[in-house]
């Protein structure tokens, strides 16, 4: 009897997951479709098959195509992250920055931006200049080293005292502070184009990705896919505590180590291609273990497509909202995800004992 129940909830979650996957793909389907361009969808459908006109072409093809492949690695990255730290930490409020990782990422860009002119210091404040000579990728690039080395040094800090979760989360605090200070005093000496040129780079938009920015975040994303799959059982029994898991013969240590690295440069990653995406690492892992229960084996997957298909719709809604252009998707996923956040913490009582 109780392998045949064991084969129905088996079979259950396998269609939940197949669902999931099935809305991923109709959603980043349809938001081919929807843009501020107001391409009619015969147009539309008609560049996706390269029959369109060379404007429609490029828009397909150049714009949305990207950002709707960003959307689904980007939003399965930081799900998964948001998940990896909550189980490590055993703290349901835990994200994907619990380590400090935006606030330095943003410091990082503040500094190519304000400092370097966006990576060359000839361009200086000069708005045309800075327009056309930046370089795309230079910015990224000192926000990945800044969140990076916010990552390493945390860490560094913590293994002093073997990763306990309540030392991770103030050292994570703690440093991300410094880093908010260091933004604000950067901020405070730069001129009116430093300055929006920074702002604007913080806020979460999709409409920076590329091929190329698509592949890197692809790579690192599915290492960390499946690093935390094959780790999955372990990742269980830190459910039941430190000790239960180390009866069993894992390290504890190096496990949180080696995990919350992974899941913190996934974040990186991310962050300093597309700028600040909140909550989407809150609100999914909840969304996912509310259905699925806690077994990472099922869990991991169905929490990257949880992401991928809330970032794809925040996306398509921000697509949708603006007049002429695209809001930062960003400020969608917080007015999405924070009420829907309350939600969950009052819903049930006990829910976060």
């Amino acid at each position: 009897m109780s392998e045949r129940i064991r084969k129905l909830n088996r079979s259950k979650k396998i269609t939940a997951i197949g669902l999931m996957l099935a809305a991923v793909l109709l959603v980043a389907f349809l938001s081919l479709f929807v843009g501020s361009s107001h391409m009619s969808f015969g147009d539309a459908f008609s560049a996706l098959l390269k029959n369109g006109s060379p404007a429609h072409n490029r828009i397909i093809w150049n714009i949305r195509l990207p950002r709707i492949i960003a959307a689904v690695i980007a939003g399965s990255g930081l799900s998964m992250a948001g998940l990896i730290m909550q189980t490590n930490l055993n703290n349901p409020m835990a994200s994907p920055s619990t380590l400090g990782v935006s606030n330095a990422a943003v410091f990082g860009a503040n500094l190519s931006i304000i400092a370097f002119a966006g990576g060359f210091l000839s361009t200086g404040n000069n708005l045309t200049a800075y327009t056309s000579g930046i370089n795309p990728y230079a910015t990224s690039l000192m926000a990945f080293i800044f969140s990076t080395g916010s990552i390493m040094l945390i860490l560094g800090l913590c293994r002093v005292r073997s990763f306990a979760p309540g030392v991770v989360v103030l050292a994570g605090i703690a440093v991300g502070s410094v880093w908010t200070a260091a933004t604000t005093i950067l901020q405070f000496y730069a001129t009116d184009v430093g300055l929006s040129a920074a702002v604007i780079w913080n806020f979460g938009d999709l409409g920076r990705a590329t091929y190329k920015t698509d592949l890197i975040m692809l790579l690192v994303v599915l290492t960390g896919f499946i690093v935390f799959m094959v780790c999955g059982w372990q990742f269980n029994a830190l459910l039941s505590g430190d000790a239960v898991a180390k009866s069993l013969g894992i390290n504890v240590s190096r496990l949180r180590f080696m995990s919350m690295l992974l899941a913190s440069v996934i974040t990186a990653v991310c962050v300093s291609f597309l700028g600040i995406i909140g909550f989407v690492g809150i609100i999914c892992p909840h969304i996912t273990k509310k259905i699925l229960g806690n077994d990472h084996r099922l869990v991991v997957p169905v929490s990257a497509l949880t992401g991928s298909l809330l970032l794809l719709l925040a996306d398509t809604l921000s697509r949708s909202l603006g007049n002429g252009s695209a809001l930062p998707v960003g400020a969608i996923t917080s007015l999405l995800g924070a009420p829907f956040f309350i939600m969950i913490i009052f819903g049930r009582k006990g829910a976060f004992k």
